[in-house]
């Protein structure tokens, strides 16, 4: 808030209708309506909401822009692609839509880069989201929420004063289809390439009420403007909008448990290990959003009684499509980037990065026109088959292995884990983005023993 503004009289406080509009553009229409200076910095809003604004600084909503991979992937791939080909020339302003939508509204197409300190930095804003007032049409997806700044601040709790701005209750902030807007995304091809929130209209969660805010804001007792003799509530909504990009929330997000078919076995036979890979917690697939970089896998090794590793490759389901979710050595993919790049003759880079060959992953390949795999998800003209994790799904992946002949007695520990990749290490390296984003976390893990014993 403006510090002028506490002089002003105490907020009137409006209630609007759930799917109440301002009726101005949304989506692609309204590039260029709003001029940054309709906005409050997130600076004013840290005035009086100071570990709202704390939380927010720390979360990805306040990095969308920012962002080393968001930036690279922007300015390297998206912006030189739709430069040359104008089937994909929309996502030069659209990608903002949701990831600099103060840029995006006040016409700044393309934004500066980051280093620039333009406003596009601050990404999705406080005086964004609570200038919302709901969306146009059936389906919330591209940005096509509408937003009135000069409305009062939109919120969900009733019977509350500000000395700084006018308070609108809207119940609308307190729903999935706010969340959609940018959190479905259909590309040039008028598929799907992000679907978080269709994926929860399908889940259990959804089906017992529990809405996105209330994993990713949930609430707690608290005071949201303590410094301006705010008022105590029990259930403040915590703006940590943690997910993908937060270990804690990835930590058991999956759950996997390994068995074996024969607790005793003999060198040379043949022994069956089942994991069983559950979505335990999300209420959406896993991986979601951003799937055609995200690398979810099924890792398993064994350590027999001398201490040496066995590598255990996962065993083939025969369904179409899995040669894709099954990491290989020498695979290679993302020819697209070549295209892009206009490198001639360019073969691709290794389709699964860093993931042991053998391992099962859980992902939907998104492809080009060419088939290729790609992780331009602008440019998917289609996609592989489904291999995600459907919210409270469990899948059995069997290892079979054929005990060595030398395998010495004793026991046999073998341990099942599942990683999470942000991005595929390959193109990282590739692209320059820093380590950290590929950097595996382990989501889950689960051992089991198998007793050698010796021949004879």
């Amino acid at each position: 808030m403006k510090k002028l503004w506490w002089f002003v009289p105490v907020a009137v406080i409006a209630v609007v209708a759930l799917v109440a509009r301002a009726g101005g553009p949304s989506g692609d229409a309204a590039l260029g309506t709003q001029p940054y200076d309709n906005f409050e910095t997130g600076a004013s809003c840290a005035e009086c909401h100071i570990d709202i604004a704390r939380q927010h600084d720390q979360a990805m909503m306040s990095r969308s822009f920012t962002h080393h991979w968001d930036e690279i992937e922007y300015f390297e791939l998206a912006l030189p692609h739709a430069d040359k080909v104008e089937k994909v020339a929309g996502v030069k302003a659209g990608c903002n839509g949701c990831h600099a939508p103060l840029a995006f509204l006040a016409g700044d197409i393309p934004p500066k880069r980051p280093a620039e300190g333009t406003r596009a930095n601050e990404g999705v804003s406080c005086a964004l989201c609570h200038a919302v007032t709901g969306h146009d049409g059936e389906v919330p997806f591209n940005f096509n929420f509408t937003v009135d700044p000069a409305a009062g601040a939109q919120g969900t709790r009733a019977g509350v004063e500000s000395p700084g701005h006018e308070i609108v209750v809207n119940p609308y902030l307190g729903t999935a289809e706010f969340c959609g807007t940018c959190h479905n995304e259909k590309d040039p091809w008028g598929l799907w390439v992000k679907a978080t929130h269709l994926e929860w209209k399908k889940s259990p969660q959804a089906a017992a009420g529990i809405i996105c805010q209330d994993c990713h804001m949930p609430p707690a007792a608290g005071n949201s403007a303590p410094e301006t003799g705010g008022v105590d509530h029990p259930d403040v909504r915590q703006h940590l909008f943690h997910g993908a990009h937060d270990t804690g929330k990835l930590m058991g997000a999956v759950e996997v448990r390994i068995h074996p078919s024969e607790l005793e076995a003999s060198p040379g036979q043949r022994i069956i290990l089942t994991a069983t890979v559950v979505n335990a917690k999300a209420g959406h697939m896993i991986p979601t959003g951003s799937a055609e970089e995200r690398v979810v896998w099924l890792h398993v090794e064994a350590v027999d009684a001398s201490g040496a590793t066995h590598h255990l490759a996962v065993d083939p389901k025969g369904f179409e499509g899995e040669d894709l979710t099954i990491a290989s050595a020498d695979a290679l993919a993302y020819q697209d980037i070549g295209d892009i790049k206009g490198i001639e003759g360019f073969a691709g880079i290794k389709r699964d990065g860093d993931v042991p060959a053998g391992d099962r992953i859980f992902r939907l390949p998104y492809l080009d026109e060419k088939g290729r795999m790609t992780v331009a998800q602008w440019n998917t003209a289609a996609f592989g088959t489904d291999y995600r994790l459907a919210p409270l799904e469990a899948k059995n992946e069997t290892f079979t292995w054929a005990l060595p002949e030398d395998l010495p007695a004793g026991a046999v520990t073998v341990t099942a884990t599942v990683w999470y990749s942000k991005l595929v290490s390959s193109v990282a390296d590739y692209m320059g983005v820093p380590a950290e984003e590929a950097a595996p976390v382990k989501m889950s893990e689960h051992t089991t023993m198998v007793e050698i014993k010796t021949k004879g």
